[in-house]
């Protein structure tokens, strides 16, 4: 059995939302990649504060490990994201992710 240690450690991936949907601020993402196989991807991703629009075409779980954030569905749907929060972002999904604080969580993303 192989296990895996999920950890922001070492140099992180730096990115940006693409300009064309960003919303407000200036977010710094960082992206701590732990596990990239068959498709899986698993790791450690932070942000900070911002909007943008997210289009989601694969599932993700994600644990928020901490900080404050809010998802807005395009439905109207919305999800105040704390440290603790754990849930599954369905194919499909489209709305907005605003950081309010810096927020840190751990993800499993599979097509």
């Amino acid at each position: 059995m192989h296990f895996l240690h999920v950890a922001a450690t070492g140099d992180p991936e730096i990115g940006r939302p693409d300009p064309a949907r960003l919303i407000s601020g200036d977010p710094v993402h960082r992206t701590w990649n732990a596990e990239d196989h068959d498709g899986l991807y698993a790791g450690v991703w932070e942000s900070t504060p911002g909007a943008w629009r997210v289009v989601y075409d694969e599932w993700e779980f994600c644990h928020i490990l901490a900080g404050h954030s809010v998802l807005t569905a395009d439905t109207g749907e919305v999800h105040v994201l704390r440290a603790g929060d754990a849930f599954v972002i369905r194919p499909g999904f489209s709305g907005t992710w605003e950081v309010i604080e810096t927020t840190r969580k751990e993800y499993v993303i599979r097509p």
